[in-house]
């Protein structure tokens, strides 16, 4: 049965998801990644495909801005088609000491200015953190791949432009970079007893102002893509 969102069937979609915000992104993947690959879903563009990489069953799927918007592609995934594991494949801006356009973060942990976590009723304040066995085999991998990745804390935002003082403050606690859906992401798998993953390659820094074309952005981030599939 599909849902609103989604014109999959039970059984369409496998068990580890690779998500990007531009679906865009998913369609050049499955072709140019992805074996047999079939697409189970174009509902508002929101391109979805099954197919085989390196012989492994995976699906891509895109999960367009923000925490909202990933929000119910990632809560469908999990609690409806059966997920087991969703890995980000996204972009961030760097902001981070040291972090350079076109380098690759791995989020441990991730801070955020949102009210999602506002619908579990929670007594206090959720720390949204990454599975760690995803977080280590990404780590693995990466090394084997000889790509060179930072592995931290980042920052999800529901503004996508904030005042440059809000990122100088994030700055001085050592946040990475900044993007706008791990944190969802993170609790949603948290509340469903899945597996979450964010990998993003900083396609713009918010100090230097340094950026990557729309077209690098969409094509460009081949490095971070081929890892995350190798440990989806």
């Amino acid at each position: 049965m599909s849902t609103p969102h989604n014109t999959a069937n039970i059984g369409d979609i496998a068990e580890s998801v690779v998500m990007c915000g531009d679906p865009l992104r998913i369609k050049y993947i499955a072709e140019t990644y992805l074996t047999d690959a079939v697409c189970f879903n174009n509902v508002r563009g929101m391109l979805g495909y099954t197919g085989y990489y390196n012989g492994k069953r995976v699906s891509v799927m895109g999960h367009g801005m923000g925490m909202a918007s990933i929000g119910i592609y990632a809560y469908e995934l999990y609690n409806h088609y059966g997920v087991k594991q969703i890995i980000r494949a996204g972009s961030a801006g760097g902001i981070g000491e040291g972090v350079n356009v076109r380098d690759i973060i791995i989020a441990q942990g991730v801070c955020h200015d949102s009210n999602f976590a506002w619908q579990y009723k929670l007594p206090g304040t959720f720390a949204p953190i990454a599975d760690f066995d995803l977080l280590k085999a990404a780590d693995k991998k990466a090394e084997e791949l000889g790509l060179s990745v930072r592995v931290g804390n980042i920052y999800s935002t529901d503004v996508f432009y904030a005042p440059e003082e809000v990122n100088a403050q994030w700055k001085e606690m050592g946040i990475l970079g900044v993007e706008m859906e791990a944190a969802s992401l993170y609790m949603i798998a948290a509340k469903a007893g899945k597996k979450a993953l964010c990998v993003c390659t900083v396609s713009n820094h918010m100090f230097t102002k340094e950026e990557l074309s729309v077209e690098e952005r969409q094509m460009g981030f081949d490095d971070m893509i081929k890892l995350c599939l190798e440990i989806a």
